[in-house]
């Protein structure tokens, strides 16, 4: 496998890390605040509760952020409600891009993200224009260590259900049909330390852009994900370190 051409590029911007974690806190909040809204406060019996507990422990936030958030879900009965949209359409070079909004105000996140895209050389389009470029998929990633054994990974993960298990770089890569996701999960999560683990979008193919189209990219990328309505941002986009180098550090 050349690159990451199946799997998301690795984060290489250079970003405050307080700054970061206060915007996943606040993501990651509102879904168990809307997954509690849906579904009711049992994990067992809520899928989404259950997936957004575990993106929130992966990303470490105290369990009394957690079980403030799921209360309040609870026990709001007129308060905030939260509408999920999907929004579609290209960055500067024609990568495709797919992004995920939980909001409590539609007018203002479609006026907000059309706006990022504009001023970023992109272009919002209608829905169905980039999805089908990409692939509902488990994915689950577990950090390179000396006392993992990489065959003795690979079978137990496909054994238990998984569609491809890869090593690449400093992670071994996991996919799953999302239906097999949990299934998976708990089949190796005993005896495996999970560095991520979510339904997400895959893309089918990736988009190589010009120094100029790149640096665009990844200023929509990082407008897009700042946004606090916006949950998850997918794209296409593939960047080597050498052309990251050149368009952010000059």
């Amino acid at each position: 496998m050349a690159g990451h051409s199946k799997w998301h590029n690795i984060k290489r911007r250079k970003e405050s890390q307080d700054a970061k974690r206060a915007k996943i806190f606040t993501k990651l909040s509102k879904e168990i605040f809307a997954a509690v809204r849906e579904g009711g406060t049992d994990p067992q019996t809520n899928l989404r509760l259950r997936m957004a507990l575990t993106k929130a422990r992966a990303e470490n936030i105290p369990n009394d952020n957690i079980e403030r958030t799921i209360k309040k879900a609870a026990g709001d009965t007129g308060g905030v409600q939260y509408e999920e949209i999907t929004y579609e359409g290209y960055g500067p070079g024609g990568a495709a891009v797919f992004v995920q909004a939980l909001t409590d105000n539609k007018n203002r996140s479609a006026a907000d993200i059309r706006h990022a895209f504009t001023k970023h050389g992109g272009n919002l389009g209608e829905d169905g224009c980039v999805s089908f470029l990409f692939d509902k998929k488990g994915q689950l990633l577990i950090s390179k260590t000396s006392d993992i054994d990489e065959e003795e990974l690979m079978l137990a993960a496909i054994e238990a259900g998984a569609d491809e298990c890869e090593a690449e770089d400093d992670y071994f890569y996991i996919l799953t049909a999302p239906e097999e996701f949990e299934h998976v999960k708990k089949a190796l999560e005993n005896d495996y330390h999970f560095s991520k683990a979510e339904v997400t979008m895959i893309p089918q193919t990736n988009a190589e852009l010009t120094d100029e189209h790149a640096e665009k990219m990844l200023k929509l990328i990082d407008a897009l994900e700042d946004n606090d309505d916006v949950q998850s941002v997918y794209h296409n986009f593939k960047i080597s370190d050498e052309q990251y180098d050149r368009v952010v550090n000059g």
